[in-house]
């Protein structure tokens, strides 16, 4: 993974992003293992790693493998690192690893998602690997406290959407929400497996009240996001980076470019419905196919100028080498953002996070504040 200390600065060489308060919404915890410690953890359970180069060599496979262009192709290589997130003790080093990287990469608040179903192959329960996980994060917040680093981090359990066990998990959430569960997720190839598929467990968690956000507009298009917000009641879209599909040029005249929106582009715009947009993930699945293959092609831009919640995320650190740093760096590269963009983003993902109303105002005055005093 890239290092999240590297002196990334904005295109005017203003401040280093990295100490710049952040919020991480979608991030996966299979995703964002060190590749050191998938070499130890794979040496602990006999398991043979595609590559036996070591750890630099094992980090650039994973790279090279998920650039595959398409989503399932980009999934295989979580086959590894799932594999080596077996045990109690394994879950908790890759949890309490996860929340110390976060930090160093000037998160303050971080909602980790993952799937519980995938962790069964040593005999673990569904209850045991979700609080082996949440061991290992509140380890990292309590040696990060010592460090003067105040951090909160919240589980989104996930669903794996070609699977049958949705209201299984969506009460596993639901039975964790006291003890740092604070929202549910499907994830997994999307197309074939619409968000109405898991229509139980949609229906258990809105009598529950409990936080959604849906995998919709990554590898499947419209259809896919109106299933996430009408099945799924989704009060987040994963990726919904296809969402522009429903936005029309209808003229231009100069710099003014109109636009028409669709019945779901507007209504995710209107209700003010999050956006976690991953951009160096969605170049390596092709999910930004329609429009190029160079990040300046990303509607990102398109979507944040017309008023969409944008956030920015990082997917899987590992598989695509990078932080959240890196991917705002890139951004205002790209599309020449300053520091009011880089905080508007924040303060996006702050509103948007699946904190109580009073945490999430807490958490939007410390990015104002920590971007002030640059």
């Amino acid at each position: 993974m890239s290092a999240p200390d590297k002196d990334y600065r904005l295109p005017d060489g203003g401040p280093r992003i990295a100490p710049l308060p952040k919020v991480s919404l979608h991030d996966h915890l299979d995703g964002g293992l060190r590749p050191q410690t998938i070499v130890e953890l794979a040496d602990e359970i006999g398991y043979e790693l595609p590559v036996t180069g070591g750890a630099d060599e094992l980090g650039r496979w994973f790279v090279d493998s998920a650039d595959s262009g398409n989503l399932p192709d980009y999934l295989k290589t979580f086959d590894v690192t799932t594999a080596v997130m077996q045990t109690e003790a394994g879950l908790e080093r890759v949890a309490r690893e996860f929340v110390l990287d976060l930090a160093a990469d000037g998160v303050v608040h971080g909602e980790v998602r993952w799937a519980p179903e995938q962790h069964l192959q040593g005999g673990l329960s569904l209850d045991q690997t979700v609080e082996a996980v949440q061991r290992g994060i509140e380890e990292a917040i309590d040696q990060l406290d010592g460090e003067g680093h105040v951090i909160s981090i919240g589980q989104l359990v996930t669903a794996m959407r070609h699977a049958d066990r949705g209201l299984e998990i969506a009460q596993l959430a639901i039975k964790h929400r006291e003890a740092g569960v604070i929202g549910f997720d499907i994830a997994g190839a999307e197309a074939g497996f619409p968000a109405s598929n898991q229509r139980p467990a949609f229906d258990l968690l809105a009598r529950e009240f409990m936080p959604v956000t849906v995998h919709a507009g990554e590898a499947d298009g419209l259809e896919s996001i109106r299933s996430a917000l009408l099945d799924g009641r989704a009060l987040r879209l994963g990726h919904g980076v296809r969402l522009a599909e429903d936005i029309r040029v209808v003229g231009s005249a100069g710099e003014q470019t109109t636009v028409e929106l669709g019945p779901i582009a507007a209504w995710v715009r209107d209700r003010e419905i999050a956006l976690e947009l991953s951009p160096q993930s969605n170049l390596q699945t092709g999910a930004i196919a329609a429009w190029g293959r160079d990040l300046d092609d990303h509607p990102f831009d398109l979507l944040y100028q017309l008023g969409y919640c944008v956030t920015v995320n990082t997917d899987n650190r590992l598989m695509s080498d990078t932080s959240l740093t890196k991917e705002l760096a890139l951004l205002a590269q790209a599309f020449d953002y300053g520091l009011s963009d880089l905080e508007t983003f924040q303060l996006n993902a702050a509103a948007s996070s699946f904190l109580p109303l009073e945490d999430r105002e807490a958490l939007a005055d410390r990015i104002t504040a920590g971007f002030g005093e640059v």
